[in-house]
């Protein structure tokens, strides 16, 4: 028999909504960076802070709260709205090969979170962000692969290592960003306190 508390528990109150809108909105805008600095697309990759968003939800809110935020933000954007890099939206996003890297959002958010979940220092928060960074990066840069050797139009010479070459640009600044992530996400969970570590 569960008690009154062990049932709200698994129910999302005002403030965890109103953090999981405020984490996708984040999402929003980071996406779309590169629609203000046409010169942070590097290939067909634009540089953006989704990644960076994307970790932090799952650090701040936990695992099950910033997988949703992500979700919402992923299914916001398949409406219709133009809440993806340079402004993109609409179901035919699917179809693009970098829609894989959002889709990994929700995954490495819900990676972030697991692990704070079960500690809760400072060094697990920068090796939860890194852990997170290196999901994103394996299954988004083996999806835009696959996507073009499949269903979407292929620069000429395009290969497994054109496509891994088209994230190292970008790499430098999403380690970065992981242990800033990290760090900036232990402190403010300090504050918060919404994740019940174990």
């Amino acid at each position: 028999m569960t008690t009154v508390a062990e049932q709200s528990h698994h129910k999302l109150r005002t403030v965890d909504l109103a953090y999981i809108g405020l984490f996708s909105t984040l999402m929003m805008i980071g996406a779309n960076i590169t629609s203000f600095a046409p010169f942070m697309v590097v290939g067909s990759v634009p540089i953006t802070l989704q990644t960076f968003f994307a970790i932090l939800a799952g650090l701040i809110l936990g695992s099950k709260k910033g997988a949703l935020a992500c979700t919402v933000y992923m299914c916001i954007g398949l409406a219709g709205a133009p809440v993806f890099a340079r402004f993109g939206g609409g179901f035919g996003q699917i179809l693009s090969p970098t829609f894989g890297f959002i889709v990994t959002f929700i995954l490495a958010a819900f990676i972030a979170g697991l692990i704070i979940e079960r500690s809760a220092t400072k060094k697990s928060y920068v090796l939860a962000a890194l852990i997170a960074t290196a999901i994103n990066y394996l299954l988004g840069t083996n999806w835009m692969y696959f996507a073009y050797k499949l269903w979407a139009n292929a620069p000429e010479g395009f290969t497994y290592k054109m496509a891994w070459l088209w994230m190292m640009p970008p790499l430098p600044k999403d380690i970065f960003l992981a242990v800033f992530a990290g760090i900036f996400g232990y402190r403010v969970q300090k504050v918060l306190k919404i994740i019940p570590v174990k």
